[in-house]
């Protein structure tokens, strides 16, 4: 691996010929073909009979528990609408503890005597499966020699085909856990979380009169990510195994102009980017927007709002797609939260909302009466961030974000909320009690007056706040984009429930006259939680001493971020609302804590590889070039061009000396895996390599520049 590789690559980039408009047209992305390789509604009520399809609706469609008397026949019905679409083999496709996705692979074959065999697909093989579950993290739920797992089918979000070069597979949504029934997945508390939100939000709404109904969580993924040329990430150790550069200077361009922001999208990624939603608008993923982001080389993906299980396993398949496509394009997708240093990092935004019969309950109403209720969800949510930013913080925490958070447009790690103008006017009017209006200073009384005008999405963008509301949702800023939504979404609707129930709670304690008693309630709530609103500069330093000051915590590692699961508190929450069991809950620290030091100990044995094989060697040969330049200048009695060899050669022999000391104390580091000196030595190395990639000859530095990755391609 040398610099001619970097040369190669961008001839073989500068030789392309670029697509033709008409390449760039989705081929098959027609109202016919969206969703055709999911086992949806419309392939229900073809393959299924009436009644079980019927049955099999109302779990999808109203919530209700699914009949087991009609798996075999929704077994059946599957496979025969899977092989009309070509597949051959079928899987259980489940959210181990990993971050990403699983799947075992059986063939529909089954032996039916010598020589013969028939496609068979039953009830028992749709409902359950069992999978070797030893190699999966489990954060000390089971021991290594107990290698029993079960999946079980999640109906309520739909089967789908998934395809590759020369065949497909049928996928099947299921939850995985342990035979004792611990959950060893992203899904099952996710699902638990939704039940646990939903009961607490039928309480609460039975406060104002209204009829028990369905309760709907909806989510939003916002997915952002990198493309580089795939000649380039092969020629960088550090992103091929850590999925960022630990070595990289700044180039004198990258995004201080702007002007990649919603520009035009070049002809190639145009091509991906089509390719990518052809294949999502089959999967029957609705995704709506597509642009370039800040940073030069990266783009942003969303899809438009579905029910939040639904919409998990989707952005699942979305990170999947990119990934695949950009390969086959001779990209490569980076999904990691900070690829690149000193330019923009890659977040997840995960815009959520809550509705009730139909209604989006995070909308302001009508009449006084959906303001009211609009008002206590929106003051039980500020409520619930403000007593566990922690359990919120610790959702979004991993190496990968440690990196991101706090900079070029991500949040900080201080949770804080942001309403926007006429929001906390709303909020101080409550609070205060009055309100003005075109007739001066009024009372306002909940339940009885309108609220003033509040259009839609009227609020202001503050691009450091991490928890912001967006006029109809509440968009949380920090999750990172390689991360599963699930976690951060299972801690939310947790923590929603909690406070919903504990106002429930308060109201069934509060005789006389409703509206009066929910007016004392969303007062206090105001007076006692408006320390977790904010709406200025979350970089600033002056917010790092006031959000100390008003008592918010500030968790900026992922060690301390993922410490409130240990709480006893906070484990009493999760095993309250049936979501974790404490043993659940302790061995999520306990994998995030792992993977943690276990991403930190490669990310600096890679870096000692690269800097030690790689870089000494040219650093070396460089110096060593120039000493044996200066030695026969001056035996020739030369005067001119010596000063600036010595000169060059000073620095390179300083930067040589520095490279081996660093290399050793990273090397002594790693011996002794404490994250702290990790980090430290690892930053400490990162800045020796970066100067000397500004001196060594450009011809001869061995590893893609910055400027050629973040522009070429």
């Amino acid at each position: 691996m040398n610099a001619n590789n970097r040369t190669h690559a961008i001839n073989v980039i500068a030789g392309r010929t670029p697509d033709a408009p008409s390449a760039n047209l989705p081929p098959d992305t027609s109202l016919e073909t969206y969703g055709e390789d999911v086992f949806g509604e419309k392939e229900i009520r073809a393959f299924l009979p009436k009644s079980a399809a019927a049955k099999l609706l109302a779990t999808v469609n109203e919530g209700k528990p699914l009949d087991p008397s009609i798996a075999a026949d929704v077994a059946h019905a599957m496979k025969e609408w899977a092989l009309s679409r070509g597949a051959t083999h079928f899987t259980h496709w489940f959210q181990p503890l990993t971050g990403g996705t699983a799947e075992k692979h059986n063939s529909f074959i089954e032996p039916a005597g010598t020589a013969r065999a028939i496609q068979a697909f039953s009830g028992k093989n749709l409902i359950g499966g069992e999978a070797d579950a030893s190699s999966f993290p489990s954060g000390g739920l089971r021991s290594t020699f107990e290698a029993r797992g079960y999946t079980a089918w999640d109906p309520t979000s739909p089967a789908f085909i998934k395809r590759y070069s020369g065949g497909a597979t049928l996928c099947i949504p299921t939850a995985f856990c342990a035979h004792t029934g611990e959950a060893l997945d992203s899904k099952t508390p996710l699902l638990r979380s939704i039940q646990a939100l939903g009961k607490a939000l039928k309480r609460l709404m039975a406060h104002f009169g209204q009829p028990e109904s369905r309760v709907s969580v909806t989510l939003g993924a916002e997915q952002e990510y990198f493309l580089i040329d795939r000649g380039f990430y092969l020629q960088r150790p550090d992103l091929l195994q850590t999925g960022r550069t630990v070595f990289g200077a700044a180039p004198a361009k990258h995004q201080q102009l702007e002007d990649h922001y919603y520009g035009a999208i070049r002809p190639r990624i145009l091509k991906f980017m089509n390719e990518v939603e052809t294949q999502l608008w089959k999967l029957g993923i609705p995704a709506k927007t597509r642009h370039n982001e800040v940073a030069p080389a990266q783009f942003e993906l969303a899809p438009i709002f579905e029910d939040l299980n639904l919409a998990v396993d989707h952005n699942m398949l979305i990170m999947e797609v990119l990934r695949q496509t950009a390969e086959r394009n001779g990209l490569e997708c980076l999904l990691h939260e900070k690829p690149f240093s000193g330019v923009n990092g890659s977040g997840k935004h995960c815009n959520w909302s809550i509705a009730y019969n139909g209604r989006n309950l995070l909308e302001p109403g009508s009449n006084p009466k959906e303001n009211a209720i609009f008002l206590t969800v929106l003051l039980a949510v500020i409520r619930a961030i403000d007593l566990h930013a922690d359990l919120l913080r610790a959702s979004t925490a991993g190496a990968g974000n440690d990196h991101r958070l706090g900079g070029n447009e991500a949040p900080p790690a201080i949770l804080s909320i942001f309403l926007g103008d006429e929001l906390s006017a709303v909020m101080k009017a409550i609070e205060t009690g009055t309100s003005w209006s075109a007739r001066g200073r009024t009372k306002m009384k909940i339940g009885v007056d309108t609220l003033p005008p509040l259009p839609r999405d009227t609020t202001d963008r503050n691009r450091t706040s991490p928890f912001a509301f967006t006029g109809n949702k509440f968009e949380f800023r920090a999750p990172g984009s390689s991360q599963n939504c699930a976690q951060n979404q299972m801690v939310l609707n947790t923590i929603v429930a909690e406070s919903l129930d504990a106002l429930s709670d308060k109201l069934d304690a509060m005789p006389g006259d409703f509206n009066a008693n929910l007016q004392k309630l969303l007062q206090r709530l105001i007076r006692a939680h408006k320390r977790v609103l904010f709406a200025g500069d979350g970089y600033s330093a002056e917010w790092q001493k006031e959000a100390a000051a008003r008592g918010l915590p500030n968790l900026p590692s992922t060690p301390a971020a993922i410490s409130p699961f240990r709480l006893p508190a906070n484990q009493a929450l999760f095993e309250k609302y049936g979501v974790l069991t404490r043993g659940e809950l302790e061995s999520r620290y306990e994998i995030a804590l792992e993977d943690y030091h276990r991403r930190l100990r490669i990310e600096g044995a890679v870096a000692l590889e690269i800097a030690r094989s790689m870089i000494r060697p040219v650093v070396a040969d460089e110096f060593s070039k120039l000493a044996t330049a200066i030695s026969l200048a001056k035996k020739d009695g030369l005067k001119v061009g010596v000063t600036g060899l010595k000169a060059l050669s000073l620095k390179l022999g300083a930067g040589l000396d520095d490279l081996h000391v660093k290399c050793e104390r990273l090397d002594r580091a790693l011996a002794k895996g404490r994250h702290e000196d990790l980090l430290a030595t690892m930053a400490d190395l990162r800045h020796t390599v970066d100067a000397l990639e500004y001196l060594v000859d450009d011809a001869r530095w061995p590893l893609p520049k910055y400027r050629e990755m973040l522009f070429i391609y």
